[in-house]
């Protein structure tokens, strides 16, 4: 590990922290320079001084105006090492708008495509929707680098083809910071493509084989350019887009294209003129004359020229504090501190371990910190519990709040990079954005146990090397040192002091009663309880109608999936007045009243764990079809008619083994990575209240807890045998279930908690039936 070099002297960090003193003044560390970087103090003071003491209008009206435009427009090009000899420069809101302004005027020809990264802003995946293009493509990020494939095109120059293809990527990831080698620019531009991607769409039928459109290259340069040089001189692509406030903060609502000469020659007729960008326009006839100058041509209306003068500013204060020194120049001295930054965060995140050794960061980039040519002042992370889970980055979010560290979660704008790097095949995307309804921006940030965004600090060039420690001692303090619930307990306690996205956000920190699954038959199928607020009544017993019958042999004794693996098959429907068992396409049903079943059956005595049983008879009917389904003589369906006594607190039971319910941890399921659906794994268990409490065999350490308004007291982990190994879907064997859980819990077979239910003696002389519902909020001690 290398230590931190600071790249300011103590006279520059001095300056600098001077000029944002409101962020120790608000006892704020900012984190978040990829979403926007800060403004200076005497940025502002000195632009609205510049404001106060001339007299700026519309252009059209004032002429200093005009002068003032053109003055920035010449820093812009100086900024960026060119000249207006090479590149024009055409104002616009912000970075989207410059690619919205490329995708509605590049002209494609008769076979053009449109090219894209996966690892795109969603903005470039808007142009899509306005491209006129014959295919549209995605590429990975080693398809454009041309690390990958066979090339398609015929490798010479200068290309034939009669159709310009364009192709758009970011110079930097903003989710990771990721860096695609700037001489890709030239190599698409002199030889295409070495594979054409993902096909997304396509106005043909059939694809040519040899290649030999232009190809003109489109960067997206919003996150890069704010804290690192790119030299227009040296790489050369056809448009640039950016936006102003991610390299000074200050002002908003101005952006950049930036068109090459070779870029201007492939932009189309317009499709739209505004105000300023024509010579004249009939109304009474269809004649207008756009203006001889590029940049005039695209800038639609009176341009923003009260923010475009504000940017002066923020070249000034740039060079003001953080001049140029003999070896480097300003963009470079900011581009080595960010990464000098952030090479230190991903050095002490890797260090940072629970006591059990597992790693309590998941580091998400493609090169690690070795060359800041290849990776930026961002890094993105998720944080993990000892078991492995996932820890949602909403909760993160509200941890990082109260401690006033202000960075971003989610997927930033940028789907694909989350696809990517988060591993998620399309299935998992449909799962997360389709059936789950995330939608970007949200905290809907873990679905089964997996993240579907993830935490990004990013830095500027007034971040210090204290803000980055800051951040260590809250992740060490709140995920190291704090047991969930204390950490729980400590955002609800201050809840009052976030934004009201995350208050919101406050209330899922809670596990919740995910599912109930009620028994009717014991060893059969389930019949589950699992949209959110349905409800399901409690007895003394405990669920309403769990294991209140059974399937006996021709001897009298209980029959279970030891014997009869296809137990697992009848699956049980319970009905206003009827329990009905279906196998396959068959189906047979008794009466739900006890009463009823009383009236009319003989009665009878049996055994459950060596403990007698009173029962009633259910007849011939479904005794004759539980022998021809389970290919199996004499069966009969016996209904539990009378409490059994646990022998340990006299708790009434019904057919159950052991404890009125048994309560599983989909975590604690997720930690054992079977090659099968989560939900096939948490049926094995067969438990009747199933949660998430995000963190694996958290269930063993609870004495107590509460559901929704019912108390519960823990009587312990249930020992497991291998009936766990029979999958409840198939009926099939898998020995290795059992092996697993064996090893993570070094050699005891435990798995789940038996619960009792704790009645209140005011609940008692109620006689009111309670009831849970899904949803319902579960509190553990």
């Amino acid at each position: 590990m290398s230590p931190y070099r600071p790249e300011f002297t103590q006279l520059e960090q001095s300056n600098i922290d001077v000029e944002f003193s409101r962020l120790a003044n608000n006892k704020s560390i900012y984190l978040d320079h990829a979403g926007t970087t800060l403004y200076s103090e005497n940025q502002v003071t000195a632009a609205a001084e510049q404001l106060r003491q001339n007299v700026i209008c519309n252009p059209h009206t004032c002429r200093l105006t005009g002068d003032f435009v053109d003055q920035v427009r010449f820093k812009i090009l100086e900024f960026f090492n060119t000249t207006a000899e090479d590149y024009h420069v055409i104002f616009t809101a912000n970075a989207t708008a410059g690619l919205s302004l490329v995708a509605e005027n590049f002209d494609f020809g008769s076979s053009g495509n449109f090219h894209f990264c996966q690892e795109n802003h969603t903005s470039v995946l808007g142009m899509r929707e306005r491209v006129q293009a014959n295919g549209i493509y995605m590429l990975t990020e080693k398809e454009i680098s041309g690390e990958s494939g066979k090339q398609l095109s015929n490798g010479k120059s200068p290309r034939t083809g009669s159709g310009n293809s364009l192709v758009t990527f970011s110079a930097q990831c903003n989710f990771s910071g990721y860096k695609i080698p700037l001489d890709t620019i030239g190599n698409i531009q002199r030889n295409g493509l070495t594979q054409r991607g993902k096909q997304i769409w396509s106005s043909k039928t059939e694809k040519d084989e040899i290649d030999n459109n232009n190809y003109y290259i489109c960067l997206d340069a919003a996150s890069f350019v704010a804290t690192s040089p790119l030299d227009l001189q040296k790489y050369q692509p056809d448009y640039v887009c950016l936006s102003f406030y991610k390299i000074f903060g200050y002002p908003t609502g101005v952006g950049a294209l930036l068109v090459s000469k070779r870029g201007a020659e492939a932009f189309g007729k317009r499709r739209f003129f505004g105000g300023g960008t024509i010579n004249y326009a009939y109304p009474h006839a269809m004649d207008n004359q756009l203006r001889e100058s590029f940049h005039q041509r695209y800038e639609d209306g009176t341009l923003p020229f009260l923010a475009i003068v504000g940017l002066l500013e923020g070249f000034r204060t740039l060079e003001r504090l953080v001049p140029r020194t003999e070896g480097f120049t300003t963009m470079e001295r900011i581009s080595r501190h960010v990464f000098g930054l952030a090479k230190y965060l991903e050095d002490q995140l890797k260090q940072l371990q629970h006591p059990n050794g597992e790693p309590l960061i998941q580091l998400y980039n493609k090169v690690g910190y070795e060359n800041k040519s290849r990776q930026g002042g961002i890094v993105a992370f998720n944080v993990r519990t000892d078991s492995g889970s996932f820890v949602g980055f909403g909760e993160i979010a509200c941890v990082a709040a109260l401690h006033g560290i202000l960075l971003r979660t989610g997927c930033f704008c940028n789907i694909g990079a989350c696809q990517y790097y988060l591993g998620l095949d399309e299935d998992a995307m449909d799962a997360i954005y389709k059936r789950a309804g995330r939608i970007c921006g949200d905290y809907h940030d873990l679905i089964d146990g997996q993240p579907t965004g993830a935490v990004r600090v990013s830095f500027g060039y007034m971040t210090t090397f204290q803000d980055v420690d800051e951040l260590l001692k809250m992740l060490r303090s709140s995920y190291l040192a704090t047991k969930p619930h204390q950490r729980i307990l400590f955002i609800e306690e201050q809840a009052e002091q976030l934004p009201p996205v995350l208050k919101q956000r406050v209330q899922q920190l809670r596990p919740k009663l995910l599912q109930m699954a009620i028994y009717p038959v014991k060893s059969c199928a389930a019949f589950k309880i699992s949209s959110s607020g349905e409800s399901w009544p409690l007895t003394e017993q405990g669920l309403k109608y769990d294991r209140e019958w059974m399937i006996v042999d021709m001897n009298g004794m209980a029959l279970t999936q030891k014997r009869c693996t296809e137990l697992c098959l009848i699956k049980p429907v319970i009905t206003e007045d009827l329990l009905e068992l279906h196998f396959g396409e068959s189906s047979v049903s008794v009466p739900l009243s006890l009463q009823d079943q009383a009236d009319d059956s003989a009665k009878c005595v049996s055994k459950v764990c060596r403990e007698p049983v009173n029962g009633l008879d259910c007849g011939e009917v479904v005794a004759q079809w539980l022998s021809e389904n389970l290919g199996l003589e004499g069966l009969r369906l016996l209904r539990q008619s009378g409490y059994r006594n646990s022998s340990k607190d006299q708790q009434k039971l019904s057919l159950v083994n052991q404890a009125q319910f048994l309560l599983v941890n989909r975590s604690s399921v997720r930690s054992l990575r079977f090659e099968e659906d989560l939900d096939e794994t948490v049926d094995r268990f067969r438990a009747n209240i199933i949660i998430d409490t995000g963190s694996a065999f958290e269930e063993l350490s609870f004495q107590e807890l509460t559901i929704g308004q019912i108390n519960f007291r823990v009587e312990g982990p249930c020992q497991r045998c291998d009936m766990i190994c029979i999958n409840q879907r198939t009926g099939e064997r898998s020995p290795e279930t059992l092996t697993t859980i064996s090893r993570l819990q070094k050699g005891r077979m435990r798995f789940g908690i038996y619960i009792t239910r704790v009645t209140k003696a005011d609940e008692e002389a109620d006689g009111k039936e309670q009831s849970m519902s899904c949803g319902d909020v579960v509190l553990a001690e």
